[in-house]
């Protein structure tokens, strides 16, 4: 089951994405962040962020961090009071790849899924896995190849083996789907 949804960046470092600063909150410097993280709390686990977009990325290390109703709020060194919190709305939350525990057994981050081939059963190549969705039910890889497809991300039924050694999810599935 795929229940990390992390998403990668193309950067040097290989940053892996956990949210985003989605507003301010209150008048001395502390941000909402929108989590990506399960659960959302999870993305204070790390005391330092790597805060932008695209290839501007700066380290920023966050002096305190708690729930707050259904979201998360935080405050980022140096930025002490709201307009200065403001300038860091809309940016991305990310740490370096390597900072991630180990996922468990049949979990996988999305950031590894993206960018594997996908074949099916019969050794049809379908393209490859773009970003995933999580729609409730399950979550959905985009797969972009001859045409683009929605495949369900499920263990044993759809996905019958991911090998991300040689970059390979295998499905079972019709390639006219």
């Amino acid at each position: 089951m795929v229940r990390i949804q992390y998403r990668m960046t193309g950067g040097v470092d290989k940053l892996v994405v956990l949210g985003r600063i989605s507003g301010v909150f209150g008048v001395r410097g502390w941000v909402k962040i929108f989590s990506y993280t399960e659960p959302r709390e999870n993305i204070l686990e790390y005391d330092s962020w790597q805060i932008g977009r695209n290839d501007q990325w700066r380290i920023e290390r966050v002096a305190s961090g708690k729930p707050h109703g259904k979201g998360v709020v935080a405050q980022i060194t140096g930025y002490e009071d709201r307009d200065a919190a403001a300038e860091l709305v809309g940016r991305e939350i990310a740490v370096r790849r390597d900072q991630l525990p180990a996922p468990e057994e049949d979990e996988y981050y999305w950031a590894d899924l993206e960018g594997l081939r996908v074949r099916n059963l019969e050794g049809v190549e379908l393209g490859l896995v773009d970003h995933l969705i999580a729609t409730g039910a399950n979550d959905v890889m985009v797969v972009k190849g001859d045409q683009e497809r929605l495949i369900p991300f499920v263990l044993d039924q759809v996905v019958t083996k991911i090998q991300l050694d040689e970059g390979l999810i295998e499905v079972d599935w019709d390639p006219e789907f």
